[in-house]
């Protein structure tokens, strides 16, 4: 059991009809877009170097941990290019210490930009669900640090599910959204969660991609 787990003695959720709907789901998604995922795959090879997935922890069901995998969208050394940036603009600090995300980001590549604004730099994630790592739809994902700054006691609730691809964040203004909006909505989702929901969420999520609202 990880820390986590034992600190907010967490008690997951079990729905076998939201796992198998995750699987097959996920199976055809992989499937049918398996020729945009070739495509995007080279895109990245040929636009920039270094490699064409990226992986970042995650605190999953229960508070396990894994690893995340997205299309990589960041140039080799984004992490310079963003303490260049935020030793010159003030204004960038500001904004990095309040969300720890820049609508103006330095680390993004210019195919990286659009991959994001369209979210298919998250379609590798179908594997994380065929792996029991995520859902399709769910709770946001979030590192450990956003655990301890700003979801306190209120994690034991939202770890009680995996996380989604998509979820009520994603289709309610992403990253337009206030922190303590995006957890109070992952919370009534934990509570209302049911397959109708499921299927009413991914319907939204497909306007909100072509809008990329709220999406950098």
């Amino acid at each position: 059991m990880s820390s986590l787990s034992k600190k907010f003695e967490v008690q997951v959720k079990h729905n076998p009809i939201k796992r198998t709907f995750d699987i097959f789901f996920s199976l055809f998604a992989l499937l049918f877009c398996f020729p945009l995922f070739l495509i995007i795959a080279i895109s990245i090879k040929l636009s920039s170097k270094g490699p064409i997935f990226f992986s970042h922890e995650r605190i999953g069901r229960g508070g396990k941990p894994f690893k995340c995998y997205k299309f990589r969208t960041m140039y080799p050394d984004a992490e310079a290019r963003l303490k260049e940036m935020l030793v010159i603009c003030p204004k960038t600090q500001e904004e990095w210490n309040q969300t720890h995300k820049l609508k103006d980001d330095p680390r993004v590549t210019p195919l990286g930009s659009f991959l994001r604004k369209t979210s298919l730099d998250e379609f590798p994630q179908f594997w994380n669900v065929l792996k029991g790592d995520l859902s399709v739809v769910g709770p946001r994902p979030v590192v450990q640090d956003e655990i301890a700054k700003h979801y306190g006691i209120k994690a034991a609730d939202i770890l009680r599910l995996r996380p989604g691809i998509t979820g009520p964040w994603q289709v309610s203004g992403r990253n337009d959204v206030s922190y303590d909006t995006r957890i109070m909505l992952d919370q009534k989702y934990v509570e209302d969660h049911s397959i109708i929901l499921d299927l009413k969420l991914i319907a939204k999520t497909i306007p909100a991609i072509f809008t990329s609202k709220g999406a950098y």
